[in-house]
């Protein structure tokens, strides 16, 4: 029986998803201080509500789980551009909140060239959401809080520097799990 490959991939929380691209795009050529603050927040409540949905209505699909974090970094990588030639951010502190970000990309990478990391599911950790909600504060921040920048910026690097800390023991973890169950299947079927 052959399924609509396409049915996957429009599912609601995938639009939503997908929805953040045009966000992102948008806060480039936005002008005013409320239409940035109002993407912003469309951006963080596309975000809540695809993952809500996807797990609520059984709506997850492999096709979701890579397109929401690249929407994420999408969309966060368009609003530390557009701060950073408008003045409103200092490129250390860019860079500071987009580290995590940074991190994850070259973990992706890497998984998918070391052949034991393949078989390991990469998963949403709860201080790896604690980073996005800390890089959406910022932005709202940096439109209507500017004093509070600083802190956030740094209050976010602690955050990443623990999830980056926390999904490399995960993998250690799992990797341990898998070498120890592939050696056992070796043995098993010898």
């Amino acid at each position: 029986m052959s399924r609509d490959v396409s049915a996957g991939l429009f599912t609601p929380p995938n639009v939503l998803s997908a929805s953040r691209v045009a966000l992102a795009v948008a806060f480039l050529v936005a002008d005013g201080t409320g239409m940035r603050v109002a993407l912003i927040g469309a951006a963080s409540f596309t975000d809540m509500l695809d993952g809500w949905l996807a797990r609520r209505a059984r709506w997850q699909t492999r096709f979701g789980a890579l397109l929401d974090p690249v929407a994420d970094r999408l969309f966060a990588l368009a609003v530390l551009v557009r701060f950073l030639i408008g003045g409103e951010l200092a490129i250390w502190q860019a860079a500071v909140l987009f580290f995590r970000d940074i991190m994850t990309l070259i973990g992706w990478f890497t998984a998918r060239s070391v052949s034991w990391l393949r078989a390991i599911p990469f998963q949403a950790r709860l201080l790896g959401k604690a980073v996005t909600v800390g890089q959406l504060a910022t932005f709202f921040a940096v439109l209507l809080a500017p004093s509070w920048v600083t802190a956030l910026v740094i209050l976010v690097g602690a955050l990443g520097l623990a999830s980056t800390i926390d999904y490399t023991l995960m993998l250690w973890r799992r990797r341990d799990r898998v070498l120890y169950e592939a050696s056992g299947t070796a043995t098993d079927g010898a």
